[in-house]
């Protein structure tokens, strides 16, 4: 039988087993949107579901339930594409953790992928702030690996736009067998914002006839696989650093 770190590929009795090594649970978010003509509609998910198994293989903890679904409306002019109403995507997270707080888990890592996810989980962390044995931090993937990008990306600021030169390189090297790169295209965006101090709600075809901003035919696997390393590195090393968690958890003390 196969060593997992995905709660649910577990039995009951192997979670128990388990549990008895971490206090962390990883929790992916991702979407269900149009992602360009060559990528998936879950690249998303996909993607936030594949960093959180490369983290917990580092830092040895449980991944909990993906939530693949979250608020796509922007984008539902393309089909495909499913969206969630925040209300009922908060609900849905709210439960997830108070589930997971009642088997122990004290830390909450979010890996999510969907910018529109963000202020959710934003608003879950801080109705725990009052409670110091509680710790959430989340990694808003597609932003964080702007940080990240120096001497890979050749775009620029566009290379990080919707299903382009980065999230393109992303998926080649973790699901080669999703991307059909011939469909890539090179698409900046038709519609150039005269007032982006002032928050608008347009529909995403107003931007992209194709749901990529930017150039994917840039993307490459050696490019996704740089900046794959470099991301779990990172999130690694803001275990280990920030919240002391080891690479066997050796400090881990049993608190059901």
């Amino acid at each position: 039988m196969k060593k997992t770190n995905v709660l649910k590929e577990m039995s009951w009795k192997l979670f128990v087993e388990r549990k008895k090594e971490t206090n962390l649970a990883i929790i992916p978010t991702g979407a269900f949107e149009v992602y360009g003509p060559h990528l998936p509609l879950g690249s998303d998910t996909l993607v936030a579901a594949k960093i959180a198994e490369l983290v917990a293989e580092r830092v040895n903890s449980i991944i909990g339930p993906t939530l693949e679904v979250g608020d796509s409306s922007m984008l539902d002019d393309f089909p495909g594409t499913i969206t969630i109403r925040p209300e009922s995507f908060k609900e849905y997270l709210v439960d997830t953790v108070d589930s997971l707080k009642k088997w122990g888990f004290k830390d909450f890592l979010f890996i999510n992928n969907h910018v529109g996810n963000v202020p959710v989980i934003n608003q879950i962390a801080y109705d725990h702030r009052d409670h110091d044995e509680f710790r959430f931090a989340q990694i808003d993937y597609w932003r964080f690996l702007k940080t990240l990008d120096k001497g890979i990306v050749e775009s620029g600021a566009l290379a990080h736009g919707h299903a382009s030169e980065a999230g393109t390189s992303v998926l080649l090297y973790l699901y080669p067998e999703l991307v059909d790169i011939e469909k890539s295209v090179n698409e900046p965006p038709k519609f150039i914002d005269q007032f982006p101090e002032i928050i608008q709600y347009p529909k995403y075809s107003v931007y992209s006839e194709s749901g990529t901003v930017g150039n994917a035919k840039l993307g490459t696997k050696e490019k996704g696989e740089q900046l794959v390393n470099r991301s779990v590195d990172k999130i690694v090393q803001f275990l280990r650093g920030n919240w002391n968690i080891s690479e066997k958890n050796q400090e881990f003390q049993q608190t059901l």
